[in-house]
């Protein structure tokens, strides 16, 4: 068999012949050896031999001052703090080619960027759809596209893309026999969810006027109108590492989702930080042999959409630009030195687009936004949030459908999935748990930029990532979409399916199951609005009106598997509609229950109107026992006499978070209850 590795994935093939004499099959038999041989060297010779190659430019503005976007107005700056560069890999296994770009720059058009590699197909003959270039997202960097209230800068938007286009051809200039590997290293203390929920007395207006933000960014630090953080982190650093056939360091391409750190105009922030520390680092930086290439460290954007470097629930710490792009280096290095190095690397990529509506604006809201324009009097630039906004319903009005490039890659058995949004979090920990590879990298803003894709229950708490905008307009069920399709994508490079989701069992679980419980709702999904019941019996539970989904559960040891955190449900003013309408008149529930209020555990006027001394905002394990005449409630284990109340009805309703939910048709025992806690505090 003589194998072969189409670009799309790898099969095998074989050629056949028919002999008719016996002589023939004598000759074929002497002859095999020296077949044999010629087979395995033919193979050997077929076998990807990676080649690789690395450059970095300068990309600073030509002209001072120049247009900044990245905020809601437009700033302008007039000087370069630091070096701001596009950086790129070229790599080669003998049939693929390709080219990974990251531009310090806070967004590019898609426009732009097929320009970009137009001119570099050109020079160096690697084909448009074997390129990936993506921006950093520093908010410090020229205006390369209109958004919000920033037009772009227009001399710098025609300087731009020949200079991205120099990066790729001196990469694939600087191509060697190379050798490649990968890996990635938690650090969750440099990334946090910047985006929290409020409680509902304290929302927030959108631009048009409506008291509707259940969820914002930035609330400040331990701000006592703020509960809990409304989506979960992805703490992965994931490195691809390329060294030369002698072991000196070629590039490294370094992924983490955090959004960017602050900086002066004009600067890369900590992105070109970090690209100079790793290189210190590993030792790279002191390569002064003028014959080989530089080594080149870029740090791409990850699935940072609602991750930032501050921890909103903790003391105001600052640890400065230097230190913190030092600290994210370090952690770098650590997954750097972790990776081992393989020869057999074989590559593969393929792209598909997808198009998607634009929320545009209603009769009422187009009139109110042209009345606000026609205010305006021809100026050119908007002042207010009103006027970025108003401006922005009439750019969806015009354009109401995009066009999105959705890419996969393959690098030996990492994945990079590159999209054309600011994604949040939970939809990088989907792809990352239902690829088909073992370890894969999510690379935002790739592409092109069409902004954010919440997830779609996280459109229900509103907050500016929800705004309609050219930064947040796509339908409310682009997310999902994109996700399938980046999934195909995966498919493709890998020729295996894609992974299903399955709650993994724990202490805790077996406990619960072993009770035999009517229901039993784990409540760790990642999609979706139906909470799956794990007992078996069918009765599934549904997510209605506010809520958030995949946020770390209680820290029990017990109700986690081994290398995964349980995962719990937000509920911020909806409910978990339970598929009963009645109770028996002897039955028991047990659930684990953060209040995010201290005031009161339910709502008044939910269906469920039962009272508890339990400490808000720390998980507790809950177990209510009805029985006819009489209610019994235990905390953590033990019995608390002398509470009243009514049982839930119909559904749950809490403003905090749940998790572990069980219902029973009898009464729990004591004993049991104890021993359930006891499974998920571990040994």
């Amino acid at each position: 068999m003589i194998p072969t590795w189409p670009e799309a994935g790898y099969h095998t093939r074989t050629e056949t012949g028919k002999l008719s004499s016996a002589y023939s099959l004598m000759m074929i038999r002497s002859l095999a050896p020296m077949v044999l041989l010629a087979l395995v060297a033919t193979a050997r010779a077929e076998a990807p031999a990676l080649r690789a190659g690395a450059s970095a430019i300068e990309i600073p503005p030509e002209h001072f001052p120049v247009i900044v976007n990245g905020g809601f107005l437009a700033a302008r700056a007039d000087r370069l703090i630091d070096s701001i560069r596009a950086r790129a890999l070229v790599l080669d296994d003998g049939t693929t080619r390709l080219a990974i770009v990251v531009v310090d720059s806070c967004m590019l058009p898609r426009e732009l960027i097929d320009r970009a590699k137009t001119i570099a197909c050109e020079k160096t003959g690697i084909p448009i759809d074997r390129m990936l270039i993506s921006a950093t997202h520093t908010h410090s960097a020229p205006s390369s596209m209109g958004a919000l209230g920033t037009p772009p800068d227009a001399d710098y938007v025609a300087s731009l893309p020949p200079r991205i286009a120099s990066a790729i051809e001196r990469a694939a200039a600087n191509l060697e026999p190379a050798r490649a590997g990968w890996a990635a290293v938690d650090d969750f203390e440099h990334t946090h969810c910047r985006r929290w929920i409020r409680f509902p007395d304290r929302m927030l207006a959108d631009p048009f006027g409506v008291r509707n933000v259940r969820a914002n960014m930035h609330p400040g630090y331990q701000n006592p109108d703020a509960i809990a953080p409304a989506g979960p982190v992805d703490p992965a650093l994931t490195v691809l590492a390329i060294r030369s056939k002698t072991g000196r360091p070629i590039a490294v391409l370094a992924n983490y989702s955090m959004h960017y750190f602050g900086a002066a105009p004009v600067s890369a922030d900590y992105y070109g930080r970090f690209a100079g520390l790793l290189a210190r680092r590993l030792g790279a930086d002191r390569l002064n042999d003028p014959k080989s290439p530089l080594f080149v460290a870029m740090m791409s954007q990850g699935t940072s959409g609602d991750q930032m470097w501050m921890d909103y629930g903790a003391p105001k710490k600052d640890p400065g630009l230097d230190a913190y792009a030092d600290a994210v280096a370090a952690t770098a290095e650590r997954a750097c030195r972790a990776v081992e190095y393989r020869d057999d690397v074989r590559l593969a990529m393929a792209e598909s687009t997808l198009s998607l509506d634009r929320r545009v604006p209603n009769v009422a809201r187009l009139a109110w936004a042209r009345g606000v324009i026609a205010a305006m009097k021809g100026r050119d630039e908007p002042r207010t949030l009103p006027e970025v906004y108003a401006r922005e319903a009439v750019f969806l009005h015009d354009d109401p459908r995009r066009e999105l490039k959705l890419q996969a890659i393959r690098i030996g058995e990492l994945a990079i999935a590159a999209i054309p949004n600011e994604v949040y979090a939970i939809t990088g920990l989907k792809l990352k748990a239902r690829s088909p590879f073992p370890l894969t990298m999510n690379v935002e803003l790739a592409n092109g930029s069409e902004g954010y894709i919440p997830p779609p229950e996280q459109h229900a708490l509103g907050g500016y990532t929800t705004w309609p905008a050219r930064t947040a307009g796509l339908e409310v069920q682009a997310e999902p979409r994109i996700v399938d399709a980046v999934l195909t994508l995966l498919e493709k490079v890998s020729g295996k399916p894609r992974r299903s989701l399955e709650a993994p069992r724990t202490p805790y679980s077996d406990a619960v199951l072993a009770s035999k419980p009517m229901a039993y709702w784990r409540l760790d999904e990642i999609e979706g609005t139906t909470a799956i019941d794990a007992s078996g019996h069918g009765r599934h539970a549904a997510f209605e009106g506010g809520h958030a989904l995949y946020l770390p559960g209680p820290d029990a040891p017990g109700l986690s598997a081994p290398g995964r955190i349980d995962r719990a449900i937000y509920l911020a003013g909806g409910r978990l509609k339970l598929p009963f309408d009645r109770r028996p008149s002897t039955c028991s529930l047990e659930m684990w229950i953060w209040k995010g209020s201290p005031e009161r555990d339910w709502p008044e006027g939910a269906s469920t109107v039962f009272t508890a001394p339990i400490e808000p905002r720390t998980w507790h394990h809950l177990a209510i026992v009805r029985t006819p005449g009489k209610l019994q409630v235990s905390v953590d284990g033990e019995s608390k006499p002398g509470l009243s109340g009514d049982f839930p009805g119909d559904s749950i309703e809490v403003e905090g978070m749940i998790d572990e939910l069980a219902l029973y048709d009898r009464a729990l025992k004591p004993e049991e209850i104890a021993t359930h806690f006891r499974a998920a505090r571990g040994p």
